[in-house]
């Protein structure tokens, strides 16, 4: 299947038909600038076709019941595995991954629709005490509803999927908008795994289009009672604004600024490798990246030397080729803002150990060490191939140095004491943390998200419950009540 010809066009209401808007987003490959696809944006009349077919489905997908929701789960695991190679190859072009974060991508898309599966039985009655004789109380979950999900281009294929499969597990119906880098991977080829896979029309429904094309319609839209959203802080902000003015429920999963530190007890081996892929992986272009290093002076000097070493030797090309390590960035201003960052931070008195060089959407890796304590790069996400290496003496001041930022999403310490590494876990104000492993981490069944300006609410495991559905409590009195008057 040619997914780049095929799925360029809109799904509402389980048909496939184009947007009706005014101009193309233009779906490029990033290493090679090639053209992929061209898809004409959905119009707000769309936007708003497409919750109200969502409304439309979501009562009988919902009166299915976790049995009748169940195999649609099965079938889309079961293409994907069918579909691994092809699939991969879509991720590398669209995405600039390389074979080793596809595969990482498609190991958990499919681990989350494994507890997709388990999602749909998971809601259960309860059944509470009351204080009233005779009075029985039953709280219940129940889907909110219609779920709006707006994806990001970095990992598009997993997040889409991620929040997707969960409200749709749980008795929702879904209106997903994928980033307009990202539109095949993020969004029709969801829409198409799920379309093959048994559900029903207008459960699940993709809308491509912009913000310049829709604006705030498919976050002020009277159906959705849940924005799943997952990109900057910046567009984040926006979107819990709007949503909270009209009474919506946002969980926000947003942008990083980890550190990992590494102690002067700590095996040096695994931890540079930690430090290399916490902040290499994909490009940098991953909000739980190691941005900041930070070195206790004992191991300073022997840690620097072994790092800059491996990152010189990172393979920086192709994706499609399997040697290739670093791919391009998603686009050329993404680009042109990590360079910015490595240029204003060595003004500031940053030096280089490793400078990369731009060629295209490729960028090598930079190195930088000595950054003046008050560097705005040391608070920003910098969301591309940069390392700060950040010195400190004792535990207090790597501490203050970890929560010196508006971010708290993940961190790591490498320390051979590892009750210490769990003591420092409590103090970083992060939403993960990490004792002797990178920041990059994923579980499907551990709750997932980031203190300060890196979110709000948590997904995976039970969090997707909380996140996904609404308590109700009915309560039943057995006998006659009574009343005060």
């Amino acid at each position: 299947m040619s997914y780049f010809s095929e799925l360029t066009l809109q799904y509402i209401a389980g048909e496939w038909r184009p947007g009706s808007g005014a101009w193309d987003i233009i779906d490029f490959d990033p290493y090679s600038g090639d053209k992929l696809a061209a898809l004409t944006v959905a119009t707000a009349d769309e936007v708003d076709q497409a919750y109200w077919a969502a409304d439309r489905a979501q009562p009988g997908w919902a009166a299915a019941g976790g049995y009748g929701r169940r195999p649609v789960f099965e079938r889309v695991l079961r293409l994907i595995e069918e579909r691994e190679q092809e699939l991969t190859e879509a991720i590398i072009l669209e995405a600039g991954g390389t074979h080793a974060k596809a595969a990482v991508e498609l190991r958990l898309a499919k681990e989350f629709l494994r507890e997709a599966v388990g999602l749909a039985m998971r809601p259960s009655d309860r059944i509470l005490p009351s204080q009233t004789d005779g009075k029985e109380n039953l709280v219940r979950r129940a889907p909110v509803g219609v779920v709006g999900v707006v994806s990001p281009f970095n990992y598009p294929f997993l997040l889409s999927v991620r929040s997707v499969a969960a409200a749709l597990a749980l008795g929702n119906a879904v209106v997903l908008k994928p980033h307009q880098n990202t539109p095949v991977t993020g969004g029709t080829l969801v829409g198409r795994l799920f379309e093959e896979a048994g559900l029903p029309p207008g459960v699940l429904n993709v809308v491509v289009t912009d913000i310049a094309e829709v604006g705030d319609a498919l976050l002020e839209h009277p159906v959705p009672k849940v924005i799943s959203f997952t990109g900057s802080d910046r567009t984040g902000r926006h979107v819990a604004t709007v949503a909270a003015a009209h009474f919506k429920h946002a969980v926000l999963h947003l942008a990083g600024n980890s550190a990992l530190i590494v102690l002067d007890d700590a095996d040096l081996g695994p931890a540079v490798d930690a430090a290399v892929f916490s902040r290499f992986a994909h490009q940098g272009q991953n909000c739980m990246s190691a941005n900041r290093i930070l070195l206790q002076s004992g191991v300073r000097r022997e840690f620097t030397e072994a790092f800059t070493e491996r990152v010189r030797a990172l393979r920086v090309g192709d994706p499609k080729d399997p040697r290739t390590q670093i791919g391009p960035l998603i686009n050329t201003s993404q680009v042109e803002g990590v360079l910015a960052a490595v240029d204003q931070a060595v003004r500031e008195g940053a030096v280089p150990l490793v400078r990369g060089e731009a060629n295209g959407c490729l960028v090598e890796p930079s190195v930088l060490a000595d950054v003046p304590a008050d560097a705005e790069v040391l608070r920003q996400e910098v969301f591309g191939p940069v390392a700060l290496l950040v010195p400190f003496d004792g535990v207090d001041d790597a501490v203050r140095i970890a929560n010196d930022t508006p971010y708290g999403l993940s961190g790591a310490v490498h320390t051979g004491d590892v009750q210490r590494g769990v003591e420092i876990a409590k103090r970083v104000e992060t939403g993960m943390f990490h004792v002797n492993g990178g920041t990059v981490n994923d579980e499907p069944v551990i709750p997932f998200g980031g203190e300060k300006r890196s979110g709000m609410g948590r997904l995976n495991g039970d969090a997707m419950v909380q996140a996904f559905t609404t308590q109700r409590w009915v309560s039943v009195q057995y006998g006659r009540s009574a009343f005060p008057f």
